[in-house]
């Protein structure tokens, strides 16, 4: 205070001293009685201005020391009657000191002494943290965010009860938009006439409406197979903990009447724009139809999904009219490029190689350079024995390229057709397609949220057995004067026989019809015998993964192979496969290290476990019956317990991506 009150006087007396005494100086060498005047009047200036400094530096002290004493006694009441909990606390967190407020928070007056955690556990959490130093917790069903200061040992406490009420309440009632589809109406009501589609009408839109009133949803019908739905949040959560039991209700209750309807469910959450919430409601109805039907997806803003449901084999429900539409567009395609490339996944089994082949011959057809790309490096068992009859036995080997050579040649008018699978992640090389300007996707897996971005032209059908049926059905549709080979018919057979088992599995009535079409053409069984045969070393191999088979659920197996050593995917796929024609076993899972450095898992079911959840809960994909992924853990038992999370998620009813 001292330092500011000469400060305060001293400056400007120093500075009037100066100028009186220059001009004195100056006036007495001209004239000395002036310089007398002048220095009399600026010694009086003077000592007006000290005495004029004097008053206000007192009156500015006087009003400092107010001031001070009004904050020292507004910060004593504040620290003592705010609502704000304050503790100190020592090194070993026992409270020293705490407000009054924080006595009332606990109405016990006996803190001091005490640990601070009997507050909440949750403070563990917070002064164990070097980054977060803010942490909300309970105290008698009250919420409080608490601010700790390291440094000071000091403590905040702030009721956030109401706020975090009205945050709370806010997202319960944000707007959701859904979309309800009837997968299978127009099929099942073709044949009808009018009373028994009116009946039919009856029953589903009774179905829906009392399942939306007692969820207080509103709902209407928008058409013959549609139903527009508006909720809340809160409500979304209720239908999510039910896991959408609507849609067995509606598979029941219309089974009762010979209808045999499922429901599929497109959602759009998260957004506060209504246009938004349609756009994602409409594009998660088309990722569930995709995936087969019978199923609820729910999309938010930022991409994140969760499925529902998917708990039965799709029904066959692709027309021969969708084919033929799909074989004069693709037609049109291939006529219109210079050169097509066709390409399957990596690691090509035997249904993409045939694939393929009959994508390749549809470029011959249409007299257009066709080629197959493929990494020469990653064939082995069937399919390498197919490549070499195919080099032995056809003119077609000089068709199958590496990816670089299909860059080399590539040009703006070039067409890429992508079979057997629909994730860029996992075709043969992506430098393809993002190169080229027209991509079409021919594939017979449930969709996933990875998808290849604006494809030209989408042929999925999870209906189909496999690809090469697909591809197969395509071809009848295509010009004649190139017949099929009796080796690219075979080709083709294989990929059918591999993905159905034999027809064992997902083998529908139009399965059969696409092997009699091979047939026709001289499709071979027997040399599809030879290729799909195995080496004794293969069998006991698979023989000795299958002694380490351990139920980890009723019905669901799991074996593992050797810690330190790497298996072929195709032997991981087929032991998988043996596992399910056990006793007692709906579902089987093979676990084995691969020679990428990755850990592959096949999947395999019967039905009552739907195997493709599990396995994207995992990253991966498939069918219902038939999937796999591929894990970078660092051990088999990080990986069985990831497949043992995934598969209680699962049973649970839900799969969140």
């Amino acid at each position: 205070m001292d330092t500011y009150r000469k400060r305060i006087i001293r400056h400007p007396l120093m500075y009037l001293t100066m100028i009186g005494l220059l001009g004195a100086i100056l006036l007495l060498f001209w004239h000395v009685w002036a310089g007398l005047v002048y220095a009399l009047v600026t010694t009086i200036g003077l000592i007006y201005a000290w005495r004029f400094e004097k008053i206000t530096f007192e009156h500015t002290e006087k009003h400092i020391e107010s001031l001070s004493f009004r904050m020292k006694k507004v910060g004593s009441e504040a620290l003592l009657e705010m609502p704000i909990g304050i503790l100190l606390v020592n090194e070993k967190f026992i409270i020293e000191w705490a407000n009054p407020y924080m006595s009332e928070i606990v109405d016990d007056g006996t803190l001091i002494g005490e640990e601070m955690f009997v507050l909440s556990d949750d403070l563990y959490n917070l002064t164990k943290s070097d980054e977060k130093r803010e942490q909300t917790v309970t105290i008698d069903d009250r919420k409080y965010k608490v601010v700790y200061k390291q440094e000071e040992r000091l403590l905040y406490f702030f009721d956030v009860t109401e706020q975090l009420k009205i945050q709370s309440q806010y997202f319960e009632d944000r707007t959701v938009i859904a979309i309800l589809f009837i997968d299978n109406y127009d099929e099942l009501t073709q044949g009808m006439d009018d009373q028994s589609r009116s009946l039919t009408n009856t029953i589903v839109t009774s179905i829906i409406n009392d399942w939306a009133f007692a969820h207080g949803i509103f709902a209407r019908r928008i058409s013959s197979d549609r139903f527009l739905a508006v909720l809340n949040e809160s409500i979304l959560s209720e239908l999510e903990k039910k896991k959408f039991s609507i849609l067995d209700d509606i598979r029941e209750k219309t089974a009762q009447k010979n209808l045999s309807l499922t429901l599929s469910i497109g959602v759009g959450a998260g957004s506060s724009s209504l246009i938004k919430l349609g756009e994602l409601a409409q594009s998660s109805l088309d990722l569930v139809l995709g995936r087969g039907g019978d199923q609820v997806a729910i999309k938010q803003p930022n991409g994140k999904l969760k499925f529902y449901g998917g708990k039965t084999n799709p029904v066959e429900k692709r027309t021969r009219v969708r084919a033929r539409v799909i074989s004069h567009a693709l037609q049109d395609l291939i006529i219109e490029s210079d050169q097509v490339f066709v390409m399957g996944h990596k690691n090509p089994d035997m249904d993409a190689i045939g694939a393929a082949i009959g994508v390749r011959k549809m470029a011959q057809k249409n007299k257009v350079d066709g080629f197959v790309v493929i990494d020469f490096n990653e064939l082995n068992g069937s399919v390498s024995r197919l490549m070499d009859e195919i080099e032995e036995n056809s003119d077609i080997y000089k068709y199958f390229i590496t990816p670089d050579e299909a860059l080399s040649t590539m040009t703006e008018k070039s067409l890429v057709i992508v079979v057997d699978t629909h994730k860029p992640s996992l075709v043969i090389d992506d430098r393809l397609l993002n190169k080229s300007e027209k991509v079409v996707v021919i594939d017979h897996h449930r969709r996933g949220e990875e998808f290849i971005q604006n494809p030209t032209l989408v042929y999925m059908e999870p209906y189909a057995s496999s690809t090469a049926e697909l591809v197969t059905e395509l071809l009848e549709y295509q010009p004649e004067e190139e017949k099929l080979t009796k080796l690219e018919a075979t080709s083709l057979l294989s990929g059918i026989i591999v993905d159905t088992k034999s027809f064992t599995l997902r083998t529908g009535a139009r399965t059969f019809e696409a092997a009699s079409y091979l047939r026709t053409y001289g499709a071979d069984t027997i040399l599809v015998q030879q290729l799909l045969k195995e080496d004794i070393d293969t069998y006991i191999e698979r023989s000795k993964i299958i002694q380490t088979v351990e139920f980890i659920h009723p019905g669901v197996a799991v074996a593992c192979g050797e810690r330190n050593k790497q298996y072929d995917s195709v032997l991981i796929a087929q032991t998988a496969d043996i596992l399910l024609t056990m006793k007692d076993v709906s579902a089987s899972f093979v676990i084995a290290h691969r020679s990428d450095g990755l850990i592959g898992i096949s999947a395999r079911s019967l039905g009552d476990i739907n195997v493709q959840l599990v396995m994207e809960n995992l990253g991966g994909g498939g069918h219902l019956t038939n999937a796999a992924c591929q894990i970078d853990a660092e051990t088999i038992d990080e990986a069985v317990m990831l497949l043992r999370k995934a598969i209680i998620e699962t049973l649970e009813g839900s799969n969140e991506e």
